[in-house]
C-alpha cells in the first residue's frame, strides 16, 4: 500500500473521436462491498464500575442503549495508560512494540519507551484510508512525541496527516481544560467558537465537528464508508461540567466509597457482567476507610464523585447525539461501533483526599491544599475557576470489582474496561454478554476482518511487522465460543503482570499516589490466581509455587519479544529529557521568538524554571500608549506573563492560582520603539524557590518586586506560550480588557543564565565576558 495506479493497456487512438477510441471508466477506490462503516469511541480515565451499563452509580444511557442492540464484552482489556492504550489499539500492536511504553512526557531513547510509532506499525486510520475510507479523529491525542508538538511538527505522528485521519479536531497532550481547551484542527491552532460563561464545553463542541463532519460526508461521498474515531477529553481530570449534571447526583455519594463498592458490586451480578459466584476484592491498607476520614473534608469528597458522574453522563449525552445523527443519516445499523469505556483504569492521581487544582499534584506540592483550603472552594469545584480531580477512593470505587486503578497494569482494576460492540447489519446477537478474554490490540484485526480487508504486509515502501492482536469477530455470534486471546503481558510503571489461558501472574511495584522509594526488582512479591477467580481475589502463589515459577518465565520470554525490557521504573527523573535521552526542540541557553508566533507546548519553549532567566522584548508603543499581553506561558491555574497595563510594564507570576505575585512600573513605555525587560533572578536551593524580579525599560530599572515560590516541574498539560496574547485561560487576573497587545511586537527573547555572582546578563554581555576571559 498505497495500491498502485494501473496504466490502461490497448489501442491508442490519434483521434479521440475516432470510433476506436476506448478507455474504461475510471475506478474510484473503495473497499470491498459490505465494508461498513466504523466508528471507535475511546472515553478517557473510567473504570470498570462507573458506567450504569456495567453497574456503575454514573447513568449512561447511551451506553445502554448500544448494549442493548450489541454486545457487551466483560473482559476487555487496556494497557493500563493513556498513550500506550491509544499507541495500541491505533496499531493492532503492543504498546511497546510501537515505542509506548508510557506516555510521551517520560519518553526516553529505549525503543519499547521512545514514543516513536516505528514505519512498520502503520496505523489502523491509514490502512482504512489507503482501502478507500474516510477518516476523522475527535477529541484527545496523546501519541506526538513532545519534541514534535510545535507549529513546526514534524506532523508524522500527529493524527493529521502522518496518523491516516484526513481530518482531525481537538487537542494534543494528556488532558485539557474542558472550558479552555488548547484545539488545532488539522495541525493548526484554532480557538473556541465560544466562552465558557457563553455555555462552552469542549465535549459538546467536538461532538458538533464530529456531527458536521459525517454529515458531509455522506452528503458527498456516501458510496465510501467513513472511519471515526471520537476520543473526548472526559472523563480525565480536570474533571469539569455545568452544574446542572452534577445536581443531579447530588447526595447520591454521601455514603463513602466502601459502601458504593458494594452497591456497585450487587448491581454488576444482577446485570450478568460479572459471575454470581465473583468475589468483591477487598480495599487495601493503602486506600483509606471512609469511615476512618475527617468529618469536615467528607462534603468535599461527596462533591468531587457528584462531578465526576456528571461529567461522565454529559459526555455519554453528547456521544448519543452522534449516534442520533448516524441513525437520522440511515447509517447506523452499517455502522460497527466500539464503544469502550476508558482508555485504562479510574484515575487515582488526585491524592488520597483529592484536588481542587490537579497541577499542584503534578508539581509534588499536595501539602499546599489542605483540608481549610479545600472546603472554601467547594463550590467552585467542576467550574471554570477549577481544575479538580477525585480521591483515590473514589477512583478504586470506579474499578470495582477489581484490585487497584490506572497506572497498575498488574491487577485488572489498572486494565479491564466495559466494552460495548454494535453492528446489527454484522451479526444476530442482541443485549447479550460475551466473557472471552480480549485486549485494545484485538480492534484493529477486527475492524479489517469486518471490511474484507487483508492485513497490509508493505506500506509506503516499508515492510510491516504483523498484527499482534487477534480479531474478535469470532465471538459475535457465538457466546460460546472458545477464546482466541490466549496469552498477554503487561506491564506500566514496572506494576507487571502475564495472562495465559486463563492463569494470571502479576506483581504491584508501584503505586500512583506513593513518591516512596521503590523495591528492587527482584523484591517484587508476585501473585497467583486461577481461571476460576474472576475478580483475583484470591493468591495462590504459596499453593502452587511451579506454576507461578512457569508463568514468570513466560512473562519475561513476552517481555523480550515485544520490547518491555529494560524495565524502566523512574518516574519524576524521565521528565527530565537529559535524564531521559529523549531528543529536545530547544538547545542551548537563549531562545528568540517573533511577532505572529504562539501557541508553543512547553516543550517548544526554553524552560526558565528553578534557574536565573530574563525575558526581553521589543515593542513599538503607538501614539496614545499601548496596553496587552507582550509574551505568556501557562493560564489560570500555573504560569507567567509580561504585559503592559495602562501603558507600564507589569509582571504577574501564577503559583498554581492559590496566589499570584504582581510586579510593576511606576511610568509608562513612552511612544516609539523600546525594550521591555523582565530579570529573575532566582533564590537556588532546590527547586520551586523563589526569586526577584527587576523590570527595566531600555535598560534602565523601572520596577521591582518578589514572587516568594515557584512552579518545579510543568504550567500545564496543554495551556500554551503565546506572545502578544494570554490565550486559553488567563495568567492574570488584571489584564486591561482583551489580552491582545496593542502595540507592535517585533521580538522576545528568552534568555537563561547570568555572571560569575548570579546576576542576568544579556546574551551580548556574556559574549563580552567570555572575550575578557580569553
Amino acid at each position: 500500500m498505497p495500491i498502485p495506479d494501473r496504466r490502461p493497456v490497448g489501442l491508442t487512438t490519434f483521434d479521440a473521436k475516432d470510433p476506436d477510441t476506448s478507455y474504461p471508466p475510471i475506478q474510484q477506490l473503495r473497499p470491498p462491498k459490505g465494508a461498513p462503516n466504523v466508528l471507535i469511541v475511546l472515553l478517557d480515565d473510567v473504570g470498570f464500575g462507573a458506567a450504569s451499563a456495567f453497574g456503575g452509580p454514573c447513568q449512561t444511557p447511551t451506553a445502554e442503549r448500544l448494549a442493548a442492540q450489541g454486545l457487551k464484552f466483560t473482559r476487555f482489556h487496556t494497557t493500563a495508560l493513556c498513550s500506550p492504550t491509544r499507541a495500541a489499539m491505533l496499531s493492532g500492536r503492543n504498546h511497546h512494540t510501537v515505542g509506548m511504553g508510557g506516555i510521551t512526557e517520560i519518553a526516553t531513547s529505549a525503543p519499547g519507551y521512545n514514543s516513536l510509532r516505528p514505519n512498520t506499525c502503520a496505523p489502523l486510520a491509514e490502512t482504512l484510508k489507503l482501502n478507500g475510507y474516510s477518516t476523522a479523529q475527535f477529541g484527545k491525542c496523546h501519541e506526538v512525541p513532545v519534541w514534535e508538538t510545535s507549529p513546526m511538527g514534524p506532523f508524522d505522528h500527529w493524527p493529521h496527516p502522518g496518523g491516516g485521519f484526513e481530518y482531525f479536531y481537538g487537542f494534543i497532550g494528556g488532558e485539557t481544560n474542558q472550558w479552555y481547551p488548547t484545539l488545532y484542527e488539522f495541525n493548526k491552532p484554532v480557538e473556541p467558537s465560544k466562552t465558557p460563561e457563553e455555555g462552552y464545553h469542549f465535549t459538546e463542541d467536538m461532538t458538533d465537528k464530529a456531527i458536521s463532519w459525517v454529515r458531509s460526508q455522506q452528503a458527498l461521498m456516501g458510496d465510501k464508508p467513513f472511519f471515526m474515531y471520537y476520543a473526548p477529553g472526559a472523563t480525565h481530570a480536570p474533571h469539569h461540567v455545568a452544574p446542572e449534571w452534577s445536581a443531579k447526583y447530588r447526595g447520591k455519594f454521601d455514603q463513602g466509597w466502601d459502601r458504593l463498592r458494594e452497591e456497585t458490586f450487587a448491581r454488576q451480578k444482577e446485570l450478568g457482567v460479572v459471575p454470581p459466584d465473583a468475589e468483591l476484592t477487598k480495599r487495601h491498607k493503602e486506600i483509606p476507610a471512609w469511615a476512618d476520614l475527617p468529618e469536615e473534608l467528607k462534603p468535599v469528597l461527596s462533591r468531587q464523585m457528584e462531578i465526576y458522574a456528571g461529567f461522565l453522563e454529559h459526555t455519554d449525552h453528547h456521544l448519543g447525539r452522534l449516534i442520533d445523527t448516524l441513525a437520522e443519516l440511515e447509517v447506523l445499523d452499517d455502522t460497527l461501533i466500539y464503544y469502550i469505556i476508558g482508555d485504562n483504569g479510574a484515575s487515582a492521581e488526585g491524592d488520597l483526599h483529592g484536588c481542587f487544582n490537579e497541577l499542584i499534584n503534578l508539581n509534588g506540592a499536595n501539602s499546599l491544599q489542605t483540608t481549610e483550603f479545600m472546603v472554601s472552594r467547594i463550590d467552585d469545584f467542576g467550574t471554570p475557576k477549577a481544575y479538580n480531580h477525585y480521591a483515590v477512593g473514589w477512583a478504586h470505587a470506579m474499578c470495582t470489582p477489581y484490585q487497584w486503578t490506572k497506572q497498575v497494569a498488574s491487577h485488572w482494576g489498572g486494565t479491564r474496561n466495559g466494552t460495548i460492540v454494535h453492528w446489527p447489519s454484522g451479526f444476530k446477537a442482541r443485549g447479550e454478554v460475551r466473557h472471552q478474554f480480549t485486549h485494545v490490540i484485538d480492534v484493529a484485526p477486527t475492524v479489517l476482518e469486518a471490511a474484507g480487508l487483508p492485513e497490509p504486509i508493505m506500506v509506503n515502501g516499508v515492510q510491516q511487522l504483523p498484527y499482534e492482536g487477534t480479531s474478535m469477530h469470532y465471538a459475535f455470534d457465538d457466546a460460546k465460543a472458545e477464546e482466541r486471546h490466549q496469552t498477554q503481558y503487561f506491564e506500566m510503571f514496572c506494576n507487571r503482570g502475564i495472562y495465559h489461558q486463563g492463569w494470571t501472574a502479576v506483581t504491584r511495584h508501584s503505586i500512583p499516589w506513593d513518591p516512596s522509594p521503590l523495591p528492587p526488582f527482584d523484591n517484587d512479591t508476585w501473585e497467583l490466581y486461577d481461571p476460576a477467580d474472576w475478580t483475583q481475589a484470591h493468591d495462590l502463589a504459596k499453593n502452587l509455587p511451579e506454576k507461578l515459577a512457569a508463568l514468570q518465565r513466560q512473562f519475561v520470554i513476552e517481555a523480550a519479544k515485544y520490547n518491555v525490557l529494560p524495565l524502566d521504573d523512574r518516574r519524576v527523573e524521565r521528565f527530565n529529557s537529559d535524564i531521559a535521552g529523549r531528543p529536545t526542540l530547544i538547545k542551548g541557553d537563549t531562545q528568540t521568538l517573533y511577532s505572529g508566533m504562539g501557541r508553543l507546548s512547553e516543550s517548544s519553549v526554553l524552560n526558565l524554571k528553578n534557574k536565573s532567566h530574563s525575558v526581553t522584548a521589543e515593542v513599538v508603543i503607538p501614539k496614545g500608549g499601548a496596553d496587552g499581553v507582550i509574551i505568556s506561558q501557562g493560564g489560570e491555574f500555573a504560569g507567567w506573563s509580561l504585559y503592559l497595563k495602562d501603558g507600564k510594564p507589569r509582571y504577574c507570576y501564577n503559583l498554581f492560582g492559590i496566589q499570584r505575585f504582581y510586579i510593576g512600573a511606576d511610568q509608562p513605555v513612552p511612544q516609539g520603539t523600546h525594550q521591555v525587560r523582565m530579570e529573575f533572578t532566582y533564590d537556588g536551593g532546590g527547586f520551586g524557590k523563589g526569586g526577584d524580579v527587576t523590570l527595566l525599560v531600555d535598560g534602565k530599572k523601572a520596577g521591582r518586586g518578589r514572587v516568594e515560590a515557584t512552579v518545579p516541574m510543568v504550567f500545564s498539560a496543554d495551556e500554551t506560550a503565546d506572545l502578544g496574547v494570554d490565550y486559553a485561560s488567563p495568567v492574570a487576573e488584571d489584564y486591561p480588557g482583551d489580552s491582545r497587545f496593542t502595540g507592535e511586537i517585533g521580538w522576545v527573547r528568552l534568555d537563561i543564565g547570568g555572571d560569575d555572582h548570579g546576576h542576568l546578563i544579556s546574551p551580548e554581555e556574556k559574549l563580552k565576558v567570555a572575550m575578557a576571559r580569553q
